[in-house]
């Protein structure tokens, strides 16, 4: 079934092939990875898109000598296969096995650890300053999809390479919408012509007299950007910002044309200084209802059908609890519809958040501002200074890009912002890069900032509407991933006062002090103890900050041992948060601090990654004794 593929164990063996074989070498790796995912899913449609480019890179350029970096991570399945790693691929993504991103603890091919978006260009541009410092002959190239482009690090990034003119080459995945408007047989035209060699002996005459009659490296730059600009614009009558950044840009190529972006590549590669190759592709290329569902088919949520793209895993037929983003979804429009104020915004997870459902019924009341979380933190606080109620919504592990926006922008100026940290805690498969791990520690120290995280959906609806009443100020609501508990959750909502905890049942010498979803763990766990004649206490804390010191105060009289669980790090957090004001008020009683360990936690089953961290049920309870 894989003729080619199956002889190929690294890129060097891909080597040995003659071009015109390529592209059955791109057929087999497709269906290897539309066979491999629909076992073991995994982010789908990005890999799909990329075969091609991803053949065709390491096809012409010497890795891992020569660096290739992929930005986010998502469209990597393709390198991994080429790089030693097919035969273990069944393994992706699950505990002990493949990372689901670049990792460079995994293969020397792996130039850079990457999960977040927008960071390609600038660890490119510093492995090419490395490369000239060093005096080496690397070839330095950055994949970057048209959603990361978005991120203001990318262009950031153009913008010192522009003025430090490395020798790398960057590619512009564009997998939804062109920066210049494709012109079919034209554009295709202008990028032979851009490649050529009649054109770049033309463009280094010109380079070598700009040296005799310009004195300064400016003008000529300057006046070499305007040839540039200007032979194009005769051919085509466009320019972009590339070349304004005197960043030499090629096409749009088709990047489903395997044997034509090898020759494309090839000609680059003799070109010195900063370049940018546009490729055209289509997300899920391959695999028909990828490319007429891209979102769906993004990151597959289960095993399916080849044939029909059918999902295999099935529903349970009795109710079962909702995700608590789609608490939150039908949550924001419920209130949206009571406070006219409500705004919704989200960095370009609409779906994934569940903003769409206010989205559908209030698309003018509703933003998505594209992979950019300091911006949307900062957005968020001018609709606030202007009277509305913004309900931002970032995945925990992203808003670490807005911590300073947050700070500055927000609590110092007291704003009412709702921030609604999704992906709290650990996601799972996604592993080290996607674990909402540090939004606690991170969040706690800084002044005028409510952080609270619900045990379950009702306690987020409340939270969620007391959020929103008057002069509450930065308020986070931190949440996981995944289901809840509640089957029947959609009750009247009330207001919660802030930093007041509950207790959820009354026991003698230990007591459980517990922040957001492990409650629930922690209850199955008392039950469970209940059985030994064991009874501790159990108080779902709801705010890491401020603090419920009515209750504190009450179970550091009252009990000799303290338990606090948490889904963030310990490190900081919640329990640490407690240790300081028993320590502050003189407390001698001994408290242990359960959460997520000074590490980076790696990759598998939520569950497993909880029991790995102790904070399953069973290791709960085996605290207490």
């Amino acid at each position: 079934m894989y003729e080619l593929l199956n002889n190929i164990n690294t890129p060097k063996d891909l080597k040995l092939l003659n071009v015109e074989q390529l592209p059955q070498v791109c057929r087999e790796l497709r269906q290897f990875i539309i066979e491999s995912l629909s076992h073991n899913p995994g982010h789908f449609g990005a890999s799909l898109g990329v075969v091609e480019l991803t053949v065709a890179l390491h096809y012409v350029f010497d890795t891992p000598y020569d660096k290739l970096i992929w930005d986010v991570g998502h469209q990597a399945y393709g390198h991994k296969i080429l790089t030693g790693r097919r035969d273990t691929f069944h393994t992706n993504r699950k505990l002990g096995g493949l990372h689901g991103f670049p990792n460079i603890f995994e293969s020397e091919y792996d130039a850079f650890g990457v999960g977040h978006s927008s960071t390609s260009i600038s660890a490119a541009l510093g492995m090419a300053i490395a490369s000239r410092l060093s005096g080496e002959k690397r070839n330095i190239v950055a994949v970057i999809g048209d959603g990361s482009m978005t991120g203001g690090m990318a262009f950031e990034a153009l913008n010192n390479m522009a003025a430090s003119d490395p020798d790398m080459l960057v590619i512009l995945n564009d997998n939804n919408m062109a920066i210049d408007k494709v012109t079919g047989g034209l554009s295709q035209y202008l990028l032979d012509i851009s490649t050529s060699r009649t054109y770049n002996n033309l463009r280094s005459r010109i380079t070598r007299l700009l040296d005799k009659i310009c004195p300064s490296n400016s003008s000529r730059k300057n006046l070499l950007t305007k040839f540039n600009n200007g032979i194009k614009n005769l051919i085509n009558r466009q320019s972009n910002m590339f070349e304004g950044l005197n960043i030499r840009y090629f096409g749009p190529a088709d990047g489903h044309d395997v044997t034509y972006l090898v020759r494309i590549l090839q000609d680059l590669k003799k070109i010195k200084g900063p370049k940018m190759l546009h490729v055209i592709t289509v997300k899920g290329k391959g695999f028909t209802p990828a490319e007429q569902n891209q979102t769906k088919w993004h990151a597959v949520g289960g095993r399916f059908d080849i044939e029909t793209g059918e999902v295999l895993d099935k529903t349970q037929d009795k109710p079962t609890p909702p995700k608590f983003q789609d608490v939150f979804g039908h949550t924001i429009l419920e209130l949206a519809r009571s406070n006219d104020k409500i705004l919704g915004i989200t960095p370009a997870m609409p779906s994934g958040c569940s903003l769409n459902i206010m989205m559908n019924e209030m698309p003018e009341r509703t933003f998505d501002v594209g992979i950019a979380e300091q911006h949307a933190v900062t957005f968020s606080a001018g609709l606030a200074i202007s009277g509305y109620m913004p309900f931002c919504n970032i995945y925990s592990t992203f808003a670490q890009r807005a911590f300073d926006q947050v700070i500055h922008d927000v609590a110092l100026q007291k704003l009412n912002v709702v921030f609604c940290f999704d992906r709290a805690g650990l996601v799972g498969a996604d592993g080290a890069t996607h674990h909402g791990a540090f939004d606690i520690a991170m969040l706690r120290p800084i002044p005028n900032i409510t952080i609270s995280s619900p045990m379950n959906e009702i306690e987020l609806r409340n939270l969620m509407y007391t959020a929103q009443l008057p002069d509450k100020g930065a308020f986070v609501i931190r949440y996981p991933r995944g289901k809840g508990s509640i089957i029947d959750w959609k009750q009247p909502m009330k207001e919660i006062p802030i930093g007041k905890g509950r207790l959820i049942s009354e026991g003698s010498e230990i007591a459980y002090l517990t922040l957001g979803p492990l409650g629930v763990n922690v209850a199955k766990a008392i039950t469970h103890l209940k059985t030994q004649g064991i009874t501790p206490a159990h108080y779902d804390m709801r705010f890491a900050k401020p603090l419920d010191e009515e209750i504190l105060h009450e179970v550091m009289k009252h009990f000799r041992r303290i338990i606090t669980v948490e889904d963030g790090s310990i490190a900081g957090g919640f329990g640490s948060a407690i240790v300081e004001f028993a320590a502050h008020h003189n407390y001698n009683v001994e408290i242990r601090t359960l959460g997520l360990p000074d590490k980076f936690i790696e990759h598998g089953s939520p569950d497993e990654l909880y029991k790995l961290c102790g904070l399953d049920y069973e290791s709960l309870a085996k605290a207490a004794l």
